[in-house]
């Protein structure tokens, strides 16, 4: 799904479905996996279809090669060949593809599984930190280096990071440049478990099969419901539980669920 008028140094994103469960590469190991404005629209597109697609259970995000994702191609994206962007050009465009992206792996009512191996930055950190559950091989980097760069942080980083190691440790990644290892990740909170490199694609594999064979639309309304808890009172919260169950206690699911429970067997849901 690249852009056909793109070299290949450019990269992909590839996209596959193995049974229930959406695949998403990041293909460009020869600059540490950076996103090229097609790869971000092919994420954008491919995320947006699987939002709607009632065949998914779960998304698997990852990086080809050594590394996850070293964030977007600045360097190539602003190369001399190509005409100096218009003012304003960053606050038209990066709503529709940068930050979409974050939103939908954040709001898509499936669970989104990411893989990390060597260097999650940037955006790369971010699209880790968007995701539901993220798994780290040993020696994987989570770094932030906006600031290095001499500009301010971009991606959700200053909304993610607060919310999920907390103001002073969002700080000393964001404004001192803290690189982060796979266990310190870990100890924060920033992800779901580091695990030794000889582990990573069974440990994915397994959440990824949990998750895929459990009540997807419950899943989906709990993953919506914290999100929304984010920024709502006890009170707001409460309601949005309510309405989340009247509709989850619809599904056949939930029928299962009480059949197994009444059986004394483990529940095969189907996703509907």
């Amino acid at each position: 799904m690249s852009n056909d008028h793109e070299p290949a140094s450019a990269g992909s994103v590839s996209v596959r479905c193995a049974g229930e469960i959406l695949h998403l590469v990041i293909d460009r190991p020869g600059r540490r996996n950076s996103l090229s404005p097609a790869m971000i629209d092919t994420l954008v597109t491919t995320l947006t279809e699987a939002a709607s697609d009632p065949s998914l259970r779960a998304i698997h995000l990852t990086g080809a090669g050594s590394d996850f994702c070293s964030g977007v191609d600045w360097v190539s994206s602003n190369r001399g060949e190509r005409p100096r962007p218009r003012t304003g050009d960053l606050v038209r465009r990066i709503p529709h593809s940068a930050h979409r992206v974050i939103e939908l792996l954040h709001t898509v009512q499936l669970p989104v599984v990411c893989g990390v191996r060597g260097w999650a930055a940037g955006m790369g950190c971010s699209l880790a930190l968007a995701a539901d559950f993220t798994v780290a091989a040993e020696g994987a980097v989570f770094w932030e280096p906006f600031i290095e760069r001499g500009f301010s942080p971009d991606s959700g980083s200053t909304w993610l990071l607060p919310r999920l190691i907390g103001l002073t440790r969002a700080k000393r990644m964001l404004m001192l440049g803290a690189k982060v290892s796979a266990a310190e990740a870990e100890d924060w909170g920033l992800i779901e478990r580091h695990v030794p490199a000889d582990e990573f694609d069974d440990t994915i594999e397994a959440l990824l099969t949990r998750l895929a064979s459990g009540p997807t639309v419950a899943l989906g309304l709990t993953k919506q419901a914290l999100a929304h808890g984010q920024h709502a009172t006890l009170a707001e919260s409460l309601n949005q539980e309510l309405y989340d169950l009247e509709l989850s206690c619809r599904t056949q699911d939930f029928n299962e669920g009480l059949a197994a429970f009444r059986e004394r067997r483990a529940p095969e849901f189907r996703g509907r």
